[in-house]
């Protein structure tokens, strides 16, 4: 099983805690309608990967997002996140009304880079690029829920242990990856990087 990396620590999380539909640009690039509520899902920690792979028995799609390590029922440290999607698959199953996991929880779904210590999460944002061009930005300010208020809702019907990971959502400029291309993403505080990181594409 894949570990997660927090400064010399190498961590297996219970379960990745995703939100879904967190800005306003992305709902409206899918064509979603705004939900009345917090969208949740899960990924288990089989679903992570150190390998971005561009198919997995159809195209993968990238969403970049900020993502949190929870100790004690708080944020400790941030990383970059990715939450790979079977976007037709995804999209069969909506049409249906059934659930997402085929599209979203299968092995090799969701990769993190090394996560940073932070003592609050004010000002954070992120960019995401594809050899060199700009994909995703993303900040805490441009979400719909924040991650308190996500933590908050969570602790009505689910407890998050620690090392538990939440993945805050995507913004604007999902799409397929591509085999063979360079992405790289950072993670900024107040305009400081705090973090970077690559993946090559198969």
């Amino acid at each position: 099983m894949t570990a997660i990396h927090f400064g010399s620590q190498n961590i297996i999380p219970g379960k990745l805690v995703c939100v879904g539909r967190n800005y306003v640009a992305h709902i409206e690039e899918l064509g979603n309608e705004m939900p009345d509520d917090i969208v949740l899902f899960n990924k288990p920690a089989s679903a992570l990967t150190n390998e971005l792979r561009a198919f997995a028995g159809e195209a993968l799609h990238y969403e970049a997002e900020l993502s949190f390590l929870i100790r004690t029922g708080r944020i400790v440290a941030v990383a970059l996140g990715l939450d790979l999607t079977k976007r037709d698959l995804q999209s069969r199953l909506k049409q249906k009304g059934l659930p997402w996991e085929r599209a979203k929880a299968f092995d090799g779904a969701a990769l993190l880079s090394d996560f940073v210590a932070i003592e609050d999460i004010a000002g954070l944002s992120f960019e995401f690029r594809c050899d060199g061009e700009l994909l995703q930005q993303g900040s805490l300010e441009l979400m719909i829920h924040q991650p308190a208020t996500v933590i908050a809702a969570l602790e009505g019907f689910m407890a998050l242990q620690d090392n538990d990971v939440l993945m805050t959502g995507t913004p604007v400029g999902v799409g397929a990856l591509k085999a063979g291309a360079l992405y790289c993403g950072a993670v900024y505080q107040h305009g400081r990087c705090l973090l970077t990181k690559e993946w090559r594409c198969r």
